[in-house]
């Protein structure tokens, strides 16, 4: 029997599939609670630089699936391969363990051709050489400090990765399916770190954050940008990833003290929280 306030209420007659605002609350609460007991950082999850949001890996997007009792049916696979590309694209559906009932389904598809696995460095000099024209290259990368650097690569032979396609393809389906199936997209993003690196700079705010930021001196504030405190409803914790303060808007990165405001849904930094309720 499927416990109340849980997302696979769902499983129920339709009659009684609608969700009280209580539900889905709790259905939030839960996968939060998960996060923080069960899943570790760079594990189960990770967070990408210039990111509001935690990335959910495939170990976590299991442990979220069995929180849930949500089976990963059987995928349904289709081949786009070429002569010259493994391509495959998968959609895994979500079921639930006891009733069997079709819950959801996410899509996923990885290709040869994407960048990663497309080119490798050459095993040695001289097989750069010998690699005809039209399957070598020279191409600049972001070296420490953002310092660029020429690499010489040579492009992989599709078959060698053909697994690795295959089951990244399935991972980034299984991942599609938790995320839609469990409503867990407002706590978790997904397959940004499947980027290249230019490319994820470009759909998220920016460029990296320095891994030691630069303490700028502080700035004046009006009352308006910083939310009163004398409720006594803030509460010190620790920050389990990145986000912005609601009063400076400053970044406050995981690991950090921050204050948190459960009845409002907001955080502030430690200068906010501390600053006077006049203007500064």
């Amino acid at each position: 029997m499927v416990e109340p306030g849980s997302a696979l209420t769902v499983a129920a007659p339709p009659e009684q599939r609608s969700l009280t605002a209580a539900q889905i609350r709790a259905d939030v609460n839960l996968i939060q609670e998960v996060m923080a007991a069960v899943m570790k950082k760079d594990v189960h999850f990770g967070t990408i630089p210039g990111t509001l949001k935690p990335t959910l890996y495939k170990p976590g997007a299991e442990k979220i699936l069995s929180t849930f009792r949500i089976a990963a049916a059987d995928p349904s696979v289709e081949d786009l391969s070429s002569s010259d590309e493994i391509r495959y694209r998968l959609v895994v559906r979500g079921v639930h363990q006891v009733t069997e009932q079709f819950l959801g389904a996410g899509i996923g598809e990885c290709s040869s051709s994407e960048e990663k696995y497309r080119w490798r460095k050459p095993v040695c000099p001289e097989e750069w050489t010998e690699t005809t024209e039209d399957r070598r290259r020279e191409v600049w990368k972001r070296g420490e400090g953002g310092k660029p650097y020429q690499l010489k690569q040579v492009r992989t032979n599709p078959a060698d990765v053909a697994n690795t396609i295959l089951k990244m393809a399935h991972k980034r389906a299984l991942v599609a399916m938790t995320l839609v199936v469990t409503a867990a997209s407002d706590v978790f993003s997904q397959d940004i770190e499947d980027l290249p690196e230019e490319v994820r700079e470009a759909v998220t705010e920016g460029p990296p954050q320095a891994s030691t930021p630069t303490i700028q001196p502080p700035q004046r504030r009006s009352q308006a940008a910083v939310p009163q405190t004398t409720n006594g409803a803030w509460q010190a914790i620790t920050s389990k990833f990145d986000g912005k303060c609601s009063g400076c808007g400053a970044l406050m990165k995981a690991g950090t003290t921050i204050y948190y405001n459960r009845a409002e849904k907001s955080a502030l930094c430690v200068s906010c929280h501390e600053a006077p309720t006049e203007s500064l």
